[in-house]
């Protein structure tokens, strides 16, 4: 059966796209070496200590229906590192429990896009290059989807305050990742204020996707509840974050939204129905990770090390840009397509073609000359990986090096 019409120009998925584009194609290894797959977003540094006694202490929860909000617990946990983090106070009344942070980026559009805006059928803007939840989220209601290029022109962030005003005054939600994947970029105090007060002005929400806020080079990421907080605009964000990245949990599918009492109210409305809540022990996990900074500090100094290993190693390529954040590689290249079929059968490395995280916007493709690294290995295997990556794609003269 196929998709309804709305969901027509979705391209296929970036990995089903990748197998295709590799498929018939050998790994090129020489002896010793191993094929790395470098695309995935999938940390794999040790997870915290805690998380098998924990499971083990609440087994037999397992056998109860979780509270689809979350536990009073984990959202007290949630709230306090909130606190810590940011220097707000969230009431736990306002931060609804999430199977991973995806599922929220989807239903929240779901929930809180209204079905016109000013008599038209509203508009949700998004980066491009993008996290391609955005934009099916915006298919499934019916948006306009508005990409907005994020690059190195505009220093790898959306400028949503260039836009028409026409655009703007039928913008239902704009996205926003900082730490931005695919490429690194932090959202600044500045910006965030800026485009708090777009929305305030043209009455729209801001959908900050932060669950790369923990992984960062030299200071913290800015949040969006912070700053919102500083302009008395809170209701004007709906911020989004997993324990994914900050305590590389992947599996567990946790995460959270905080949004204003009404938008928390539609939100868990619409889950009620539709939502799938986390386990209770996986909720039981998540309550000891959101008060745990030691695990936190340690994994990020994991990711500093290879910030090094990667400047070492791209510092002289015109056209790196330095990580501020996250842990994506972003590299300029000729072409993204032929510089994953070139890795893997040169090199044995898979990347992801930077046109597979984008979209065609008048002819144009601002992902079409990068690739996207994903740095989850250990520092061993990720400096001998880019020093294979190197070799192929910048020292042979056929790349941007």
């Amino acid at each position: 059966m196929a998709l309804p019409e709305r969901f027509s120009n979705l391209p296929d998925y970036a990995f089903p796209r990748l197998r295709a584009l590799l498929s018939g194609i050998e790994p090129g290894l020489k002896d010793g070496e191993i094929p790395m797959v470098l695309t995935i977003g999938e940390p794999k540094h040790a997870m915290p200590d805690y998380v098998g006694p924990v499971l083990n202490q609440s087994l037999a929860e397992y056998g109860k229906y979780p509270p689809n909000d979350g536990t009073p617990e984990l959202l007290a946990a949630i709230s306090a590192w909130l606190k810590r983090r940011y220097g707000v106070d969230i009431p736990t009344s306002r931060i609804t429990s999430l199977n991973g942070s995806r599922e929220g980026l989807f239903n929240a559009a779901l929930a809180l896009c209204p079905e016109q805006k000013n008599g038209q059928a509203p508009a949700i803007l998004i980066p491009n290059p993008f996290y391609q939840v955005y934009a099916v989220a915006a298919a499934a209601v019916g948006a306009e989807q508005v990409f907005v290029p994020a690059t190195v022109e505009t220093h790898h962030l959306p400028n949503f305050t260039g836009l028409p005003a026409d655009v703007l005054n039928r913008t239902a939600i704009a996205y926003l990742c900082s730490p931005a994947n695919p490429q690194g970029a932090i959202a600044g105090r500045d910006y965030l204020r800026d485009l708090i007060q777009l929305a305030e002005t043209h009455d729209f929400l801001i959908f900050a996707d932060e669950c790369y806020s923990e992984i960062y080079r030299d200071e913290p990421a800015p949040g969006a509840l912070e700053v919102a907080a500083d302009m008395g605009l809170g209701d004007r964000v709906v911020v989004f974050n997993s324990l994914s990245k900050r305590s590389s949990l992947p599996g567990l599918r946790s995460g959270f939204v905080v949004a204003s009492e009404k938008n928390t109210r539609a939100i868990r409305q619409l889950r009620s129905y539709t939502g799938a809540p986390v386990p209770l022990p996986n909720q039981r996990v998540s309550e000891r990770a959101w008060a745990d900074e030691d695990y936190v500090i340690g994994n990020r100094e994991l990711y500093q090390q290879k910030y090094q290993i990667a400047d070492r190693i791209f510092g002289n390529v015109p056209g790196y840009r330095p990580i501020e954040g996250g842990f994506f590689l972003w590299l300029p290249v000729d072409d993204g397509e032929e510089a994953a079929k070139k890795l893997w059968a040169q090199a044995g490395i898979q990347v992801l073609p930077g046109a597979y995280l984008s979209r065609d916007v008048n002819g144009h493709n601002p992902g079409k000359g990068y690739i996207r690294v994903a740095m989850v290995a250990d520092a061993e295997q990720t400096e001998a990986a880019l020093q294979r990556l190197r070799a192929v794609i910048y020292d042979d003269g056929d790349g941007e090096g």
